[in-house]
């Protein structure tokens, strides 16, 4: 495949879960929401998108037995969020995000490997995947039971490039957070950023670029990998 500038071969694209495959942050927050309401706090959506917009759930749970003055442990909070979420995903999974059945299509007919990188759990993913059918387009899925250091460490992308044995220079990444973002600078991968209205603020400094949607970034990356190769 021939890549433009100087680039190298791309052989995989990556994508994050939450927030970058699927609209599940407003889930989310509605789900945590629920959890504190139980112990007489009101969540608001600038705390969500503060503290909470795309962490994951035990280190959330951590932060809101402390900040919240919880009468409980940790565990008990992220047990009771785990299930909710559970529930939410077998009934139907969660929302793609727009144009995302024909963006993974295109890039599968580049003759790229796909894969999935994310400190959600396997179980949810795998759900939505089976809902919408899209489990075919996955050479890799890398979730949060895979890896002992979770999002903003570079675990995860070590792990996925590993069980592809592929190099940082022959793939990139979406992501819609900052610790996501930085989760992949730590692998050398280069990584595009699309946030979602919950994670606008965060710092994407060490991404490759910022986009307005994932139908823009799988454009600049058709311009800048792609063009004239099938």
């Amino acid at each position: 495949m021939n890549t433009s500038a100087g680039r190298k071969p791309l052989k995989a694209i990556f994508f994050d879960f939450d927030g970058t495959l699927v609209n599940s942050e407003p889930l989310h927050f509605q789900m945590w929401q629920q959890v504190l309401a139980a112990y007489g706090v009101g969540l608001t959506v600038e705390q969500y998108k503060e503290h909470y917009a795309g962490v994951p759930t035990t280190l959330n749970a951590e932060d809101m037995v402390r900040r919240f003055a919880l009468p409980v442990p940790q565990n008990v909070i992220s047990d009771a969020k785990k299930s909710l979420t559970r529930a939410v995903v077998a009934s139907a999974g969660f929302p793609l995000m727009p144009a995302v059945r024909d963006i993974l299509a295109h890039f599968s007919g580049h003759d790229l490997k796909l894969g999935i990188v994310t400190g959600a759990a396997r179980r949810n993913v795998d759900v939505t995947l089976r809902v919408h059918a899209l489990h075919d387009y996955f050479s890799v899925i890398v979730s949060g039971e895979d890896i002992s250091r979770n999002k903003p460490a570079p675990d995860c992308y070590l792990l996925a490039m590993a069980q592809l044995g592929i190099t940082p220079a022959e793939c990139l990444t979406f992501e819609d957070t900052e610790s996501g973002v930085r989760a992949a600078a730590s692998a050398g991968v280069a990584c595009l950023a699309v946030p979602t209205p919950m994670s606008a603020h965060h710092d994407f400094s060490t991404a490759e670029g910022v986009f307005a949607s994932l139908q823009e970034a799988s454009a600049w990356v058709d311009t800048t990998f792609l063009t004239g190769t099938k």
